[in-house]
C-alpha cells in the first residue's frame, strides 16, 4: 500500500459542508496547546470542522503566543465555530497547556491533538464507539502517516515489553479522562521530551489497555522544528527524556492490547442491538442520502462499480456514504475519499457482533433514504433485521455474477434467497438477469440488468501514445501482441493461457503476450513460464494502475476465464479499439459479437474443474483458431475490425449512461415509489422479534467460524505445499518477505520476538561492537 499511498492528499486542505449538532453536551473533548502556530493551524481547524461525529468540544489553549499574527488567527476561526473554546496563559510548555486543557474539559473522552497535525474525517466517530464497545479500554488510536519532511506509513504491532525501549504509539487518541487522572494526566516535570510516549508508558503502568484501531486515521506532521526534531539536536533533553521513559517502564508487564481486526465473539450467539442514541440527527442536507454496502475497496471490476458510482453521481443532489465488512488492506479506499467523506471500514474498529448495532446508529444518525447493498453477505443477512426496524428505507442491490463453485451460487444465491426483502436487483447482464429468475425465483420485475460499461472519453486510443510498452519490453513494434489482463487466479485459467500460446506460436512464431495482473498463482505461472521455455514469449509485468497504453499497444485481448459476470477487460479493450477472444461465460456475449472479437464455448464445468489445469484439445484449438484468425488479418481489415470495437462502446455501453440510469432509480426510490409494502412488511416482522434476531446471531456465529476455520486451512495448505517440495527455497524467501511487510498478524509475531530480553541483549552486543 504505501508504495501506492498518495502523502498530498491530506485531511483539511478545504473546509467541507460539516455536519453541525445543537447538542451541548460534547462527548469528546479535543485539546490542543497552541503556540505561534499560524503556518499549519487553519488545515488542522478545517480538519477538526470536517468531522463526522459533530458531538465535540475543542480546547485550545495558547501557550503564551508572542506571535501576534498567530493568536489572531487563533481568534479569527474561533469566532467561526461555537464548539471551540480558546484560554490564554502564560507559557508553561506543552503538557502543561494540554492539563490545563483537560481540567477545563466536559467530555469524559479526552482527543489531544497538536496545533499542526490532522485527523481523517471519521476519526472521532470510530474513536467514540470502538472505546463505546469495549468499556474496560482506557485508549483508543489508530495508526498513522507520517508526511512533509519525511513520507511514512507508520503500522505498529501493538507490544507493551517493547514499548518500553521504542514509542509503537501516536501521539493522538481518544483517552478516558477517569484513566488520565487516575495516572496523574501529562508529566510536567520537563519542558522537552517524549511526553507522549511517557503518558503511555504511565496508562500501562497502570494495568491500562488501549483499542488499536487497524486504519490509518491520524496524520503526523514531520517538521524539523518539533520537539522530535528538538530532542533529536539536544543530546542533554534527549538524555533526560531517556532517563524518564526508562523508569516508567521499569513496572510495566505483558498488557494485551485490543487490535483490530480480530474475530471473536465476547459471548456465544450474540444478539443484534440498538445503542442506546437518543441525539437528533446531524444537520446535513437535503440531498438524497445513499448508503452503500460493500465488502472492501481494492482493485477489482466491482470495486470499480463502486467507485464509479459514488465518484460521477450528481453530488448537488446525492449524497453517498460507504460502510465496508471485510478483513484486508483497502488498497483504494483513497480513492474512494476524494469523493465521500463518510467511509466506515467496520473490520478495523468494531467486533462483528457491533456491526448490525453501529449500521443501525448510522441510519438514524444521517436519516438513510437508501440502502444499496453489493457482495457484502453480512450486508445481506442484516437485511430482515434493518426491515423491521427501518419501515421507510429503500433496500436494492446489484449482482455481478454467480459463483457455483463459491456457497451455491455466491452474493447471488443470497440476493435470491432474500429477495422478499429486497425492492430491485440490479444485475451486470441478462445472463445473470435469467439465472436470478430461474435458479434464485426471482419475479421478472425484481430483477433489472444494467450494464456497468466504459468511460469512452478516458478509455480512447487516440489520447493514447502508441509504442510505450513495446519500446519498455524491448520488442519489436509490428510484432503479434496479445494482452491478458486479469487477476492471476484459478477463475482466470491462466494455465490455459499458456497452452494456447504454446500452440499458437506454431502458427505465429515472434507472437508475444503481456500478462498483467498479480495474484494468488503469480509464481506458479513464471515458473511455468519458465519450465515451457517461454520466456521470450510471455511477459509478466505485474499489476498496472494505468491499463491504456496496454490496450494501445495490443492487437488482441484475450479472456479465457472458467467465471465472469461481464468482464471489465472487456469493455476497456473494445473502447480503446481493440477485439476481444473471449470464453463464453457470464454476459461477456451480451457485448462480444462478432464484429468485435470471438466467443469460445467453455469445455469445463466452473463447479467441477475450478484449477483443473487437464484442458480439452478442442478449447484449446478453438482459442487458437480465433486469435490466429485476428492477428493474420490484413491492415485495412484490422483497421475496419478496431472502429467495430469502438462503436460497439457508443452505441450503449458507457458509464454516462449507468450513472444517469441510477440517478433516476435513486430518485424514484425516496420520492415516486410507494413505501406502503414496505411499512406492512416491518409490522409483521416486529411480530416476531426473537427469530430475526436470532437470524442474525446465527449468520454472525457462523461466519466467524468459518472464517477461522478457513485461515487454518490456507495455513495447513501452504504447509503441506512445503512438505512436498511445490514450494522452492527462493519462493519460500520471497513469501518471507512478503508477510513480514504485508500481513499484519506476522508482524504482531515478530513484534513478540523483538521484546524477548534475549533478542535485546544480543541487539545490544551487537551495537557495541560497532
Amino acid at each position: 500500500m504505501s508504495s501506492n499511498f498518495n502523502y498530498k492528499q491530506t485531511p483539511g486542505r478545504a473546509k467541507l459542508a460539516n455536519y453541525t449538532s445543537d447538542d451541548e453536551n460534547p462527548l469528546i473533548s479535543i485539546i490542543t496547546p497552541f503556540y505561534n502556530s499560524k503556518e499549519y493551524f487553519s488545515q488542522t481547524f478545517n480538519s477538526v470542522m470536517n468531522q463526522t461525529f459533530p458531538y465535540f468540544e475543542w480546547i485550545v489553549v495558547d501557550d503564551g503566543s508572542v506571535d501576534k499574527e498567530a493568536v489572531l488567527l487563533l481568534q479569527e476561526l474561533g469566532k467561526l465555530e461555537k464548539r471551540i473554546r480558546i484560554f490564554h496563559i502564560e507559557n508553561v510548555g506543552p503538557s502543561a497547556a494540554r492539563n490545563y486543557a483537560i481540567n477545563q474539559s466536559q467530555a469524559e473522552i479526552i482527543v489531544p491533538l497538536d496545533a499542526d497535525d490532522l485527523i481523517e474525517p471519521t476519526y472521532l466517530e470510530c474513536v467514540y464507539w470502538s472505546l463505546h464497545t469495549n468499556p474496560d479500554a482506557s485508549w483508543s488510536y489508530t495508526d498513522s502517516i507520517g508526511f512533509q519532511n519525511e513520507e511514512y506509513l507508520w503500522r505498529k504491532p501493538f507490544n507493551s515489553k517493547l514499548m518500553k525501549i521504542e514509542n509503537l504509539l501516536t501521539c493522538t487518541a481518544g483517552i478516558r479522562k477517569k484513566d488520565l487522572y487516575e495516572v496523574g494526566l501529562y508529566t510536567t516535570s520537563e519542558t522537552y521530551f517524549n511526553e507522549d510516549w511517557h503518558l503511555w508508558l504511565k496508562l500501562l503502568n497502570a494495568k491500562k489497555i488501549p483499542v488499536h484501531m487497524g486504519w490509518y486515521g491520524f496524520w503526523y506532521r514531520r517538521t524539523n522544528n518539533g520537539v522530535l526534531g528538538y530532542l533529536k539536536s539536544n543530546k542533554n533533553d534527549w538524555k533526560k527524556s531517556s532517563y524518564l521513559i526508562k523508569e516508567i517502564g521499569k513496572g510495566i508487564t505483558n498488557i494485551k492490547a485490543i487490535e483490530f481486526p480480530r474475530y471473536i465473539i465476547k459471548k456465544g450467539f450474540p444478539k443484534p442491538q440498538k445503542w442506546n442514541w437518543d441525539r437528533a440527527p446531524v444537520n446535513t442536507s437535503d440531498k438524497i442520502k445513499v448508503l452503500m454496502l460493500l465488502p472492501h475497496m481494492v482493485m477489482g471490476g466491482a470495486d470499480l462499480f463502486n467507485l464509479d458510482i459514488v465518484s460521477r453521481i450528481d453530488k448537488q443532489k446525492f449524497e453517498m456514504s460507504v460502510i465496508t465488512t471485510n478483513p484486508g488492506d483497502s488498497t483504494w479506499r483513497q480513492r474512494f475519499e476524494k469523493h465521500v467523506t463518510d467511509i466506515f471500514d467496520l473490520t478495523t474498529f468494531l467486533d462483528m457482533e457491533y456491526w448490525g448495532s453501529f449500521i443501525h446508529y448510522y441510519i438514524t444518525s444521517r436519516k438513510i433514504d437508501i440502502l444499496f447493498i453489493s457482495n457484502s453477505y453480512f450486508g445481506y443477512y442484516l437485511i430482515p433485521w434493518l426491515r423491521k426496524e427501518f419501515p421507510d428505507i429503500s433496500i436494492i442491490d446489484y449482482v455481478h455474477m454467480e459463483e457455483w463453485y463459491w456457497r451455491a451460487g455466491g452474493y447471488a444465491r443470497t440476493s435470491g434467497a432474500l429477495g422478499d426483502f429486497i425492492e430491485k436487483t440490479y444485475v451486470c447482464n441478462d445472463h445473470l438477469r435469467h439465472v436470478m429468475i430461474e435458479s434464485f425465483d426471482k419475479k421478472d420485475h425484481e430483477a433489472e440488468t444494467v450494464y456497468i460499461g466504459v468511460d469512452e472519453e478516458e478509455f480512447n486510443p487516440d489520447y493514447i501514445e502508441e509504442g510505450q510498452i513495446r519500446a519498455s519490453l524491448s520488442v519489436n513494434q509490428d510484432q503479434p501482441l496479445i494482452l491478458f489482463p486479469c487477476r492471476l487466479h484459478p477463475q482466470k485459467r491462466p494455465f490455459l493461457m499458456v497452452e494456447i500460446v504454446k500452440k499458437l506460436k506454431a502458427l505465429v512464431p515472434n507472437v508475444i503476450v503481456v500478462v498483467v495482473g498479480d495474484g494468488p498463482q503469480w509464481d506458479e505461472l513464471l515458473a511455468v513460464i519458465k519450465k515451457e521455455k517461454l520466456q521470450q514469449t510471455i511477459y509478466c509485468v505485474g499489476r498496472k494502475d494505468d491499463m491504456r497504453p496496454y490496450y494501445r499497444d495490443s492487437q488482441v485481448t484475450l479472456v479465457c476465464s472458467l467465471k465472469e459476470g461481464l468482464s471489465l477487460t472487456a469493455y476497456e479493450s473494445l473502447a480503446m479499439g481493440v477485439p476481444v477472444v473471449s470464453s463464453d461465460v457470464g454476459g461477456q456475449k451480451e457485448l462480444i459479437n462478432s464484429e468485435v472479437g470471438r466467443v469460445i464455448p467453455l469445455y469445463q464445468n466452473e463447479e467441477a474443474d475450478l484449477d483443473n489445469r487437464h484442458f480439452m484439445q478442442e478449447e484449446v484449438d478453438e482459442y487458437v483458431a480465433a486469435l490466429f484468425n485476428i492477428l493474420s488479418m490484413e491492415k485495412e481489415d484490422k483497421e475496419k475490425l478496431s472502429k467495430q470495437c469502438r462503436e460497439r462502446i457508443e452505441q450503449g455501453f458507457t458509464k454516462t449512461n449507468m450513472i444517469r440510469y441510477f440517478e433516476e432509480e435513486f430518485t424514484a426510490w425516496k420520492y415516486q415509489r410507494s413505501k406502503e409494502k414496505n411499512r406492512g412488511m416491518s409490522e409483521h416482522l416486529k411480530a416476531f422479534p426473537r427469530l430475526i434476531n436470532d437470524y442474525v446471531s446465527l449468520y454472525i456465529e457462523y461466519e466467524i467460524t468459518a472464517i477461522s476455520s478457513n485461515r487454518v486451512f490456507q495455513f495447513l495448505s501452504y504447509i503441506k505445499g512445503v512438505l512436498m517440495l511445490k514450494k522452492n527455497p527462493l519462493s519460500l524467501v520471497k513469501d518471507i518477505v512478503y508477510f513480514s511487510k504485508n500481513k499484519y498478524y506476522f508482524k504482531r509475531y515478530l513484534y513478540s520476538f523483538k521484546s524477548n530480553p534475549l533478542f535485546q541483549f544480543i541487539t545490544k552486543l551487537i551495537n557495541i561492537n560497532r
